[in-house]
């Protein structure tokens, strides 16, 4: 198989939790938020978080929500076009808390990341352009 790229990843969030998600992915990350009105109309049962122009977070209210555990689900990595300073400035702007920032190996090679909580538990990767690229 000659996979292209990660198309979307689907979490659950709580029944309620819609306006927590928005506000914290769209106004405090900064991502754009689709699939509202269909969300709203009942023709899908998700909203979706837009990454990039090829890849998705799905966003699906779920009446059973239960917080990720660390044995179920470890974190989402979004690899961001800015420096780290810069990732750190807009967080702190934004009121968004980090509970790690350290160098990560990943798909694009090692880069600073700095990790954040969303409002159900799950933590989020926002790596920094990617400082050298390793075989490794």
């Amino acid at each position: 198989m000659d996979a292209i790229a990660m198309d979307h990843v689907n979490l659950r969030i709580p029944a309620a939790g819609r306006d927590r998600a928005v506000e914290f992915y769209g106004e405090k990350l900064g991502f754009e938020i689709e699939l509202e009105d269909a969300f709203d109309a009942g023709d899908r049962p998700f909203f979706a978080v837009r990454l990039t122009p090829q890849s998705v977070l799905h966003l699906w209210p779920d009446p059973e929500f239960e917080p990720p555990q660390k044995q179920n689900f470890d974190h989402v990595a979004i690899h961001l076009d800015a420096s780290i300073e810069a990732i750190r400035e807009d967080l702190a702007a934004a009121g968004v808390e980090s509970v790690d920032d350290r160098e990560v190996f990943g798909a694009m090679g090692t880069a600073r990341s700095v990790y954040v909580q969303d409002p159900f538990g799950y933590l989020v990767e926002l790596k920094a352009r990617h400082s050298s690229v390793s075989d490794g």
